[in-house]
């Protein structure tokens, strides 16, 4: 039997509740085609840029945005070019204000990244190459970057 009162069960306990997540703008290229889906002589360059954007829409609701920019390139030649914009939006009850923010930044976009990863994947399949898996990506480290980079006083939607 438990020890626990009324009041102890009522207790909120947090949550990270996703409410829907949504592809909110995706654009594949391929500008040298039928060129660049001959066989390549080397591996390709792949770049790859990761960017999290977060803006409250209520006291316990938040848009959090994943955007994934990436090309592939050999030599001069651009084989491909993708932006992905992949959305959630999501409820979040019983976090404290000190872990609103973090939790914003990192948990969210973790949860929204197999996702968007799926959606690339799909992308660069469908414009002709070998489908491209992003490799996981660490948020902790992105979020401390973009702590160390902000200027004081930055809001979540800045």
């Amino acid at each position: 039997m438990s020890d626990l009162n009324g009041s102890e069960l009522n207790a909120e306990q947090p949550q990270i509740n996703i409410l829907v997540q949504y592809t909110k703008d995706l654009s594949f290229e391929n500008p040298n085609a039928p060129r660049s889906l001959a066989p390549q002589q080397n591996q390709p360059n792949i770049s790859i840029q990761i960017n999290v954007n977060a803006r409250p829409l209520s006291a316990e609701e938040f848009e959090v945005e994943l955007v994934l920019e990436g090309s592939a390139t050999e030599s001069e030649t651009t084989l491909f070019k993708f932006d992905l914009s992949y959305a959630g939006l999501f409820r979040l009850k019983g976090i404290s204000e000190q872990d609103l923010h973090p939790i914003v930044m990192i948990e969210c976009p973790r949860l929204l990244f197999p996702f968007a990863r799926q959606i690339v994947a799909d992308a660069v399949r469908g414009g002709g190459f070998p489908p491209l898996y992003l490799d996981p990506i660490d948020f902790v480290a992105l979020y401390k970057q973009r702590i160390a980079q902000a200027p004081a006083g930055q809001t979540l939607s800045s």
